[in-house]
């Protein structure tokens, strides 16, 4: 499985298990918590991969345009499931808030683990 694939995984199943314990009245909202962090997550992860095996020195200011665009995704998304899906506020910020902290500590992870490949093979670049 790719790395993504694991991601959304790992996020499906907790997201499931959650809802089994927390209760199905919140599984919408616990779901959409969940599925924009995943969403954003997946689509930088895949844009740092690819750029990485193209030109390794264009990462870092990719990294910062990311950020720039989370920005606005997270704000946006924010906004229209609070107010136009009219979700419960406490479980959305709650998973929102936990999916997003733990797939970004997974992000930093895999860039570390990109970037120590990248000091330990310098002749290949």
């Amino acid at each position: 499985m790719t790395r993504i694939a694991w991601m959304t995984a790992g996020c499906v199943a907790s997201w499931l298990a959650l809802s089994v314990i927390v209760g199905r009245e919140v599984f919408v909202d616990l779901g959409l918590g969940m599925a924009g962090p995943l969403v954003a997550a997946a689509a930088s992860w895949m844009m740092i991969e690819r750029t990485y095996r193209r030109n390794f020195s264009r990462v870092t200011p990719l990294m910062f345009q990311l950020l720039g665009a989370k920005m606005v995704f997270f704000a946006v998304y924010v906004i229209v499931c609070l107010r136009g899906l009219s979700l419960h506020p406490v479980p959305f910020a709650a998973s929102l808030a936990a999916y997003f902290i733990s797939l970004h500590i997974v992000e930093a992870v895999w860039l570390q683990r990109l970037f120590a490949s990248a000091q330990t093979a310098p002749a290949a670049r």
